[in-house]
């Protein structure tokens, strides 16, 4: 369903820089922002990954779009909010399998999939308004309207919630669509091949 909030789009790519530039199989990659944001809105999961003392960490949050930002959330106070609110820099992943590919060879097997990397970094909301719109975002991605039916965060609910913006900027779509690449000598071997549901 249409969003005027979430269907917004820069008219300019995302910056693609050598850590962001997709070498291996680049003819799948995309820097374009409609299949950026069409991730991001469908799956609202990603993979924040950052470096703390020295060692890599990933968590899995809940991650929206409004406009050109990601939002997420965080407790506040809590440790991930520390790393979020440092300005550390980070690396934000969505991917979904969309299809297996079965070939008639074991190394041909394969994935049809959909995935996003983003590099950046948080910045907290701490206005009112502005904290409110997110969230009303988010909610009203789930169910058109709901956020006028429920009641709204109170003091305490806000104390507690650390809303972060990650301007998107830099990244790389890449996606595998169609079916198993063979080998002309594995054709006549008698196994089924093709795509298969998830």
């Amino acid at each position: 369903m249409a969003n005027k909030e979430t269907d917004l789009v820069a008219a300019s790519p995302l910056t693609c820089c050598p850590r962001s530039r997709v070498k291996r199989a680049a003819q799948r990659a995309s820097y374009e922002r409609a299949e950026a944001y069409a991730l991001i809105d469908r799956l609202k999961t990603g993979h924040v990954a950052f470096v703390e003392d020295g060692e890599p960490r990933i968590i899995p949050l809940t991650a929206w779009r409004l406009g050109d930002d990601l939002y997420l959330h965080a407790l506040s106070g809590g440790r991930l909010c520390k790393q979020l609110e440092s300005g550390t820099h980070l690396c934000i992943s969505f991917a979904v399998t969309e299809e297996w590919v079965m070939s008639k060879s074991a190394y041909h097997h394969s994935a049809n999939y959909s995935s996003l990397v983003l590099f950046g970094k948080a910045q907290r909301v701490v206005d009112e308004v502005a904290f409110d719109e997110a969230f009303k975002s988010i909610i009203n991605q789930l169910a058109p309207g709901r956020w006028d039916q429920v009641r709204s965060p109170n003091a305490k609910e806000r104390k507690a919630t650390a809303l972060f913006r990650v301007p998107i900027e830099e990244g790389a779509f890449k996606s595998r669509t169609g079916g198993p690449s063979e080998e002309p000598e594995d054709m006549a071997i008698p196994v089924w091949h093709g795509t298969q549901a998830v």
